[in-house]
């Protein structure tokens, strides 16, 4: 069921975000409709929905990224992302 699926980040090993797509306002059929309206989805495609409790700016105190920290978030069923935070060169 895509309206029912667990949704996490963790960062450095640390499970920082865990939800599910039953939290979200609309459900994945409404988005999907909803951004078809106006572009063609294909396979692969991202749609951003927006993000669970736990993001860090709302921490107290907050917590940024930094150089070095490796941030994994998945959604059941479809996979893993795994991204290394590198500083940015000015």
């Amino acid at each position: 069921d895509p309206n029912n699926l667990n949704l996490w980040l963790k960062l450095n090993g640390e499970v920082m975000q865990n939800s599910t797509t039953s939290d979200f306002i609309f459900n994945v059929q409404h988005v999907v409709s909803h951004i078809s309206q106006f572009m063609t989805l294909l396979p692969g495609d991202i749609i951003s929905t927006g993000t669970p409790f736990g993001v860090g700016l709302g921490l107290n105190p907050p917590m940024y990224l930094k150089e070095g920290d490796v941030m994994e978030l998945g959604i059941e069923g479809l996979g893993v992302s795994k991204q290394n935070v590198k500083a940015y060169k000015k």
